[in-house]
């Protein structure tokens, strides 16, 4: 080999094993922080991934060797997971159907994994119920209900699923409820309903703040976003959103929203969802970290959070396979300058500090009623709903369409059989 080329393969040698060592000290130094600060991830559906795949029978799961999820045990603790709002979840189509028991059910399988596996979860109903979670080496579990559907649009349902522990509600899942309208709005591809939030929407919104249940905006129009944002008396979240200017997708959040979300002291909690990190099908470890910076650059650091969306999800980026990869975004936050301070931030303090006004907010309010004004009749009328209660909706009105189609056909057949004889 000539001088020159050892010379060239030397320089080459040498410049990786500065590159290793210094990805090396970023990674060691991203879990030192995640040592000390609590990483808090804003949406993953583990839960329902237990009802499409063992209908919620959780007996027959070990955790600890699941291997057809993005989320187990061990990936929980390679990845650091400090707290975890998991997802109860129930499609678009329960709506006016078996929505509300379907949603209990979810509420019902988190309680129970984490009964099953009290050495690696406690359910967490209040901030410092997380900080206790992190300091006894657990992952502080909550709750959020990710549709307003799920309600069927009863604030009694609200107030009772914030007592089985419920912590946020995420106003809109990709339908309209009859109160609000969804991000698909925006698209073109649905009408708007509401123009926003109907009056009991915004009914809705004031008796969340005077729960202390954090309103969740991931999956709303911006209409709703801006409404919300004017309305509520305490901080908002976005638990699993990304930044629109990065990747124009309506599930993103528009940089005016990401300044007031600043203004209202907010969080919005960065996904890892493919098609909201590059509007494409691929994406990488680093287009994610783009999100982080951008939002960062735009509102500040202190409206920043995680908000992976995993096993809610087909696609994921290129590095963050699975919950046991976070440490490699933070690791690459800090490559990209980021203090320690901020990551700290983004990792649990800023949603922590949310969580704390939204819970000031209510205990400030603690004398006012419950608001027990429910939605109009006409506003929910359907074959699958009874009027009792209502005074101006009589029963007849809310009788099912196949029961009047059976009426008929027995008057009809009656009166062949008479004309027959």
């Amino acid at each position: 080999m000539l001088p020159k080329e050892m010379l060239a393969l030397g320089l080459m040698l040498l410049m990786s094993n500065f590159a290793v060592t210094v990805a090396d000290e970023a990674l060691d130094r991203a879990l030192r922080l995640m040592s000390e600060t609590p990483l808090i991830d804003g949406h993953n559906d583990l839960p329902w991934q237990f009802r499409k795949q063992f209908n919620n029978q959780i007996s027959k799961v070990d955790l600890n060797t699941l291997s057809t999820t993005h989320t187990n045990i061990p990936k929980i603790k390679a990845g650091r997971l400090g707290a975890q709002f998991w997802s109860a979840y129930v499609p678009c189509d329960t709506q006016y159907k078996d929505a509300v028991r379907q949603t209990l059910e979810q509420i019902d399988v988190v309680h129970r994994m984490c009964n099953k596996y009290p050495e690696t979860f406690k359910f967490a109903y209040t901030a410092q119920d997380i900080l206790d979670a992190f300091h006894s080496n657990r992952t502080a579990s909550l709750i959020g209900v990710e549709g307003g559907h799920s309600l069927d649009s009863s604030l009694g349902t609200l107030r009772i699923m914030y007592d089985l522990g419920v912590r946020y509600l995420t106003l809109t899942h990709s339908c309209n409820t009859p109160w609000a309208d969804n991000w698909l709005v925006d698209t073109g591809s649905e009408p708007s309903e509401h123009n926003g939030l109907s009056p009991f929407g915004k009914q809705l919104i004031v008796e969340m703040n005077r729960l202390g249940m954090l309103i969740d905006l991931a999956h709303v129009t911006v209409t709703v976003m801006n409404q919300v944002l004017d309305i509520s008396k305490a901080p908002v979240i976005f638990s699993h959103s990304s930044a629109y200017s990065v990747c124009p997708h309506k599930r993103n959040v528009p940089d005016e929203v990401l300044k007031k979300v600043k203004e209202k002291r907010g969080i919005v909690m960065v996904n890892f969802y493919n098609d909201y990190v590059t509007c494409s099908e691929k994406a990488t470890l680093s287009d994610v970290a783009d999100h982080f910076d951008h939002i960062k650059k735009t509102a500040g650091a202190d409206i920043i959070g995680f908000g992976g969306d995993y096993d809610g999800v087909t696609r994921v980026p290129e590095g963050l396979e699975d919950v046991s990869k976070v440490p490699d975004l933070v690791a690459e936050l800090l490559r990209r300058g980021w203090t320690d301070q901020e990551v700290k931030m983004a990792l649990g303090e800023n949603l922590i500090r949310v969580l704390k006004e939204v819970e000031a907010f209510r205990d400030s309010v603690a004398s006012a009623a419950p608001d027990d004004v429910p939605i109009p009749y006409d506003e929910v009328q359907n074959g699958c709903r009874t009027s009792y209660g209502y005074a101006d909706a009589g029963n007849a009105a809310a009788v099912h369409p196949l029961s009047t189609l059976a009426l008929l056909l027995t008057v009809a057949l009656q009166a062949f059989f008479t004309f027959k004889a």
